[in-house]
């Protein structure tokens, strides 16, 4: 049985320090960072690693969003664009929406050529005007039915692809003024003007397999906890937002939360997260981690077991090499959602 927890490595590939530790924790899975990246061949040979060490094929995650978040990149990967190009690279939000789903096809693509299977994104957090810009240029607009359009055509376009998308910051990060790896932020309005704007789009993709928690107090909702360790507020995500996925904590070690990281793991899982995740590799911090964790049983099992489900094992056909030639063209403004690129252009 695993433990309700997803871990990371130090490196490119697993000590044998690590594959004994894994091998006793159990995580459900494993998420990879730009440390734990150099090539194609490396990434899967890292991956098939882990999934040996836990002795099952085990969901690998990874946060490619594309702009300031992709941990694959040139050389060896294409370079994707922030979520807000997709809708400045056109008019017309057919267009928009056709490539954004391409774009999440593409990485979807990527992903799984080397053993990933579920990537954090989209972002579904919608921003305010003044809000910090860690959220910024990732938004895919800057209004809810906009962000909910594009937010699900990048997710259905890495559905198809085999790649589980994972939303996020659930119930919404768009309206904080800090950024939540430094400091713990407030967000103070009422939950009228939260629901309308800052719910919306979760609200839309609550079908969607896994969600992401923000580490946000919501003063409407919970005065003193953040929305990953309130219970008040994850009963909101699964009723309000009704979200019935697999619910994951962002990570741990963000200086938003307080206490040390068994304190974290607890207070997480205790308030209705399924799993939590930790990203630094560190042997010392990751049994910290565990001695807060327990086994990942009923709902949370129930939930992980159906979102694994989600997986196509079988993705949809895809020429790679027209799709991301069309992909390049229409993101340049060169193409409309209607015509296909030629053969200059699929070469650029």
């Amino acid at each position: 049985m695993s433990s309700a927890a997803i871990l990371a490595c130090k490196g490119p590939i697993l000590t044998g320090d690590e594959r004994a530790f894994f091998a006793e924790a159990r995580p459900w899975g494993f998420i990879l960072f730009r440390r734990n990246v150099e090539s194609p061949e490396q990434v899967l040979r890292l991956t098939d690693t882990m999934r040996e060490s836990v002795g099952w094929d085990c969901p690998v995650l990874v946060d490619q969003e594309g702009g300031r978040v992709q941990r694959l990149g040139p050389p060896h990967w294409s370079r994707y664009p922030p979520g807000e190009a997709f809708l400045k690279a056109t008019n017309d939000p057919l267009t928009a929406r056709e490539l954004a789903r391409l774009g999440g096809r593409l990485m979807a693509h990527d992903l799984k050529a080397v053993g990933i299977n579920v990537d954090c994104a989209p972002v579904l957090d919608v921003p305010t005007p003044g809000a910090h810009d860690i959220i910024g240029d990732r938004a895919y607009a800057q209004d809810p039915a906009t962000v909910a359009q594009l937010g699900r055509a990048v997710a259905e376009g890495l559905l198809a692809g085999g790649v589980l998308p994972v939303i996020k910051h659930m119930p919404g990060h768009g309206r904080a003024f800090a950024d939540s790896h430094k400091e713990l932020p407030t967000v103070h309005a009422d939950l009228d003007h939260l629901d309308a704007w800052d719910f919306a789009p979760f609200k839309a993709l609550s079908d969607m397999p896994i969600g992401m928690t923000a580490h946000i107090v919501f003063t409407a909702i919970d005065k003193k906890r953040p929305a990953t360790q309130s219970k008040k507020a994850i009963r909101l995500i699964r009723e309000r937002l009704g979200f019935g996925g697999l619910l994951l904590s962002d990570d741990l070690c963000m200086n938003a939360l307080s206490g040390d990281l068994t304190e974290r793991a607890e207070k997480s899982l205790k308030a209705g997260c399924d799993l939590v995740i930790h990203w630094t590799g560190d042997m010392a911090e990751m049994e910290q981690v565990m001695a807060g964790v327990g086994k990942l049983k009923g709902g949370a099992a129930r939930r992980a077991s159906a979102a694994l489900a989600r997986i196509v094992h079988t993705p949809e056909p895809l020429d790679v090499f027209e799709a991301r030639g069309r992909f390049d063209a229409m993101l340049a403004g060169r193409l409309t959602a209607a015509k296909g690129p030629d053969v200059g252009e699929a070469q650029a």
